[in-house]
This record gives C-alpha cells, sequence and structure tokens, in this order.
C-alpha cells in the first residue's frame, strides 16, 4: 500500500469517528425531543456529546460538522443545567440538529432535496455483498424513521459496533466473500457484548440446517433463504426495534398487612413494574376504575373477607374476566389452593414470598395476559387497534378532554386506488402496503396518539390535545413522505398515497365526530384525492 493510499484510509476512519460522533449528538437531541419531561436529565449528556464533537472536527479539519457542532454547544450553553427546555431555544436547536444532520448525510443523498431524517437513537447495520440491495434497504428504512448505515466488509462492521451497539444486524451468511464469513463475523462481535444482538440472516445460496443452526447459535432471530424483497425484511426489522420497547407491568396488591404490601411494593418497583398498594378490601372497586391494572395479587385470607370473595367480585365485571389474579397465602393444603383457583384465581404462591419466583410469575402470567388481550383488541394484519376498540378508547378520550377541558381530533385515512394495487400486484403486496403504512403512523405520532384500523383500507387516528391546525399539518407532513415512500413488488416499485378527513371534537357525541371526519374524508376524495381536509365546526 503506498502513502497516498494509507492517508486516504486513515482520512476515510477519521471521517468515520466523526461522522458517529455527529450521530451520537443527533441521538442525544432525539432522546430529548421525544420526552420533554425529562429533556433536562440528558442535557449535560447532550452538552458533551456536543463538545465531543466539536473537537473531534475540528482535529480532523472536517468543518462543515464543526460550525455545525459549535453553533449546537453554544445553543446548549443557554440552557440552564436541571432547567426545562423553552420553546424559543428548543426550535432553535432543531435547526442546528438539522444543519448537522444535513452534514451526516452520505456523498450520495447530498442533492437529495429532502428534510433531514429524525433517526431513531439506536441504529440498524447492513452488512450484505448486494450493494445495491443494502442502498435500497437503507432509503426505504431511512422513511420508516431508522438510522441505517451499510458496511463494506467486517472490519468496518466490527469498528461500528464497537462505537456503537446496533439495535439489530442484517446479515448475509456469506458476507466477506467466503462460505459462512458473515456467520463467523456476528460469532465474534457477540462476543464483544454483555447482551446479544438480534441478527436477521438472509442467504441466496445456502439454507441447509447445519447452516441455520450455526447461524441461530450466534443470535439469529430470522433466516431468510432464498434471499426476500425489503418489505419483508423491514417488517422483520421493525419487530426487533419498534417492538422491543415493553411497557411495565401495572400489577394491584391487595394485602392487609402494611408490612407485607410495602416489601411487595419495594420488590416490584425494582423490577421495573409499576405497583399500586391497598390494605382495605372494600377499595377493591375503586382501585380497579382508577388503576386499571394487568394483573391483581390477593391476599387469601383479610379481615371482613376472603381473597375468593373479591376475586368473585373482580370476575363479575367483564372489563377484569381475564385479569390474571394471583393468590398469596401460607396455606399450603394443595387441595384447597386448587379450591382457590377455582373461584376465579390463576396462581397461588404460599408466603414467605421469594421475589424471584413472584416476578417470573408475573412475567409468564402477564405475557400470556397481554397477548391475549392484543387478539382481542388488535388487527392481526396490522397491530393497530380493531375497529371496536378504536370506538372504546375515542369515548376515553373524550370524556378526559371534556374533564381536562383539552381540544381533541379524529383522523380518518383512506388508501387511494387500493382496489387496483390489489388487481395489479395481487393481495400479499396489497397487504403488505397496509402494513406499511400502520409502521409509518406509529413511528410518526405520538405514544399518547391512537391508531386503529378501522376496516379494510380504512385507518383511524384519534390525536388527544390536539388542535386542528396542529392536526392537519402532522398527517399533511405523513401524507407527503408516504407518497414517496418507494413499495416493493419483486423486480419493479409502485407509489401509493392517501387521503384524510379531519374533524375537532366539538362538545358532541363520538358517533357525531366519526361522522364529521367521514364526510371530511369524502371531501378529499372528491377533490382529488392525496389530500387533507378539515371538517368544518
Amino acid at each position: 500500500m503506498n502513502d497516498e493510499s494509507q492517508k486516504e484510509k486513515l482520512r476515510q476512519h477519521f471521517a468515520r469517528r466523526v461522522t458517529t460522533q455527529a450521530r451520537v449528538v443527533l441521538d442525544t437531541w432525539q432522546k430529548i425531543h421525544e420526552d420533554r419531561d425529562k429533556a433536562a436529565a440528558h442535557r449535560n449528556e447532550f452538552a458533551a456529546a456536543a463538545d465531543k464533537l466539536v473537537r473531534y472536527a475540528q482535529r480532523f479539519e472536517m468543518d462543515s460538522h464543526a460550525r455545525a457542532g459549535q453553533t449546537t454547544l453554544e445553543l446548549i450553553n443557554q440552557w440552564e443545567p436541571g432547567s426545562a427546555l423553552d420553546d424559543s431555544l428548543e426550535r432553535r436547536l432543531q435547526d442546528a440538529i438539522e444543519t448537522l444532520s444535513q452534514s451526516t448525510l452520505r456523498r450520495t443523498d447530498l442533492n437529495s432535496s429532502e428534510s433531514p431524517h429524525q433517526f431513531r437513537r439506536t441504529p440498524v447495520y447492513i452488512a450484505l455483498a448486494n450493494q445495491e440491495m443494502a442502498s435500497r434497504l437503507i432509503r426505504q428504512l431511512e422513511f420508516f424513521g431508522f438510522r441505517a448505515s451499510a458496511f463494506a466488509n467486517a472490519d468496518e462492521l466490527t469498528e461500528a459496533c464497537a462505537l456503537h451497539k446496533p439495535e439489530t444486524i442484517l446479515v448475509d451468511v456469506n458476507f466477506g466473500g467466503s462460505a459462512n464469513a458473515g456467520i463467523t463475523t456476528i460469532e465474534h462481535l457477540q462476543e464483544r457484548h454483555d447482551t446479544p444482538i438480534p441478527i436477521i440472516f438472509m442467504s441466496d445460496e445456502d439454507g441447509s440446517i447445519e447452516t441455520r443452526l450455526q447461524a441461530s447459535r450466534c443470535g439469529g432471530e430470522e433466516f431468510f433463504y432464498p434471499a426476500v424483497d425489503p418489505g419483508q425484511l423491514i417488517e422483520k426489522i421493525e419487530t426487533y426495534t419498534h417492538g422491543n420497547t415493553v411497557e411495565p407491568y401495572k400489577v394491584l396488591v391487595l394485602d392487609d398487612s402494611r408490612a407485607q404490601a410495602k416489601y411487595m411494593e419495594t420488590v416490584l418497583k425494582k423490577a421495573g413494574m409499576t405497583a399500586h398498594i391497598i390494605t382495605d378490601p372494600m377499595q377493591i372497586i375503586h382501585a380497579l376504575e382508577e388503576f386499571s391494572p394487568e394483573i391483581i395479587i390477593l391476599d387469601m385470607y383479610m379481615p371482613g373477607c376472603t381473597g375468593m370473595e373479591i376475586a368473585r367480585v373482580i370476575r363479575q365485571q367483564d372489563r377484569f374476566h381475564s385479569v390474571p389474579i394471583i393468590y398469596l397465602s401460607a396455606e399450603e393444603d394443595v387441595s384447597k389452593q386448587l379450591h382457590a383457583m377455582s373461584l376465579g384465581g390463576d396462581d397461588f404462591l404460599t408466603k414467605p414470598i421469594d421475589p424471584k419466583h413472584l416476578i417470573a410469575t408475573i412475567h409468564n402470567r402477564g405475557r400470556r395476559a397481554r397477548s391475549l388481550l392484543a387478539l382481542m383488541i388488535r388487527d392481526s394484519l396490522t397491530g393497530l387497534f380493531n375497529h371496536t376498540h378504536t370506538l372504546h378508547l375515542l369515548d376515553q378520550e373524550i370524556v378526559r378532554a371534556r374533564q381536562k377541558d383539552q381540544s381533541l381530533c379524529f383522523a380518518m385515512i383512506d388508501i387511494d386506488y387500493f382496489k387496483k394495487v390489489n388487481d395489479t400486484f395481487g393481495h400479499p403486496i396489497g397487504d403488505r402496503v397496509l402494513r406499511s403504512l400502520s409502521m409509518f403512523l406509529k413511528q410518526r405520532l405520538r405514544k399518547t396518539d391512537h391508531i386503529g384500523r378501522y376496516g379494510g383500507e380504512e385507518f383511524a387516528i384519534i390525536l388527544p390535545n390536539t388542535r386542528p391546525s396542529d392536526a392537519r399539518n402532522v398527517l399533511n407532513e405523513i401524507r407527503e413522505r408516504f407518497s414517496e415512500l418507494q413499495q416493493p413488488a419483486g423486480d419493479r416499485e409502485f407509489n401509493v398515497t392517501f387521503s384524510c378527513g379531519i374533524a375537532a371534537w366539538n362538545d358532541d357525541t363520538s358517533q357525531a365526530l366519526c361522522e364529521r371526519a367521514d364526510r371530511a374524508l369524502y371531501s378529499s376524495k372528491e377533490l382529488g384525492r392525496n389530500c387533507v381536509t378539515v371538517a368544518d365546526s
């Protein structure tokens, strides 16, 4: 290797370090942007990341990164440590971050007129021999809000993982040129991390059981043979990223012993669960309504009533008919335990309680309860709320908006010419379009918003504490971005648009609100589709 090529390799190495640090700054801003209540806690981390970026960029003479980092750092210094981030400063920081994100774009992106993407906190790494496929995947992933990077060789991938552990890696089993070289690379990578990285393997040539076993043993969650199109891969990548966030279980504990109740609360909170403790069985109805638990723990014997009697009262309410109930007691008679469970209980733990046993039981019961609940309230194709549950949520949000005197919007979306998509490309591709829109909406709307599949190609969105103008702006931006997304269909690609109608709650019923949104949607269709219409108040 001559001196010039060595210098070029060093330059590329330093450029990657600066770009990686720039993305750390972007990731930290994303944390602040996603949860304003905890913004102050990330302020010092944000400042340290920006300062490091400036020093790296100046050292390696990357002027655009240095300028953007310096501007960001100066603005952070105007943010008083421990205080909330005010709106004016947030807007200026957002402008600086967008300038920085433009600096991190690859050369192939610099001619793009698109606004910078808001990336997820953790990257997705692509290690494929087929660079055209890798580039195509990255474009698609970035549309869905992921930050994705492709690597040309094992050394680059290893270096990137050392700097920033990815959320998942998509890798060809032969990445590197030789048979199963990709699997060998992943084996070495996994040894460097305390917790395994979810891996999606793909192969055009080898689907043997020996290769599949080797891939599975080093963290392979999926194995595609023969290779599949980008649409299917993105759905799987989404499973190991967006789906990783698990809400803590909500556990209601009824125990007449205050000391035992506090002990249970400490154990549950230490395990990351949300606990609500009551010591008076006569408060059970109020606690159920206020807390809406996912799991209930009952002491078997209490003054005035038994846990079995309380369980029967709970089971008389349809809403809590399938919520797991776990009994606690010093009772060791198996026949009495079985009798207790026949009266509404699901499990029985004997005092003194082993914390590990308790947590394991709650996790097992909780996972199953959530799975059963999802089957009842979610659409099986998209994972969104079904029609019935969406209307139930709308009723709840109307009650909340009335109590808190807040605004509320309801939107209906309909995919344009969806029948033509099914007729032209087939129903499996049509189903993938529905799933891609559901992913798009989930990743661009707030956690407090509710998204449902209303039926067929229709979607419904509930936007609490949102004014009509804000709802229109958000959904219009989503509409524009979704219309740019290339939908894969074998060797072909096509675009899909949607129409939208929005209605603001005006102290009317949920039925009236739905009807106004539906009429606004119809107006969008009459205006030529691919637009957003807000209903008159």
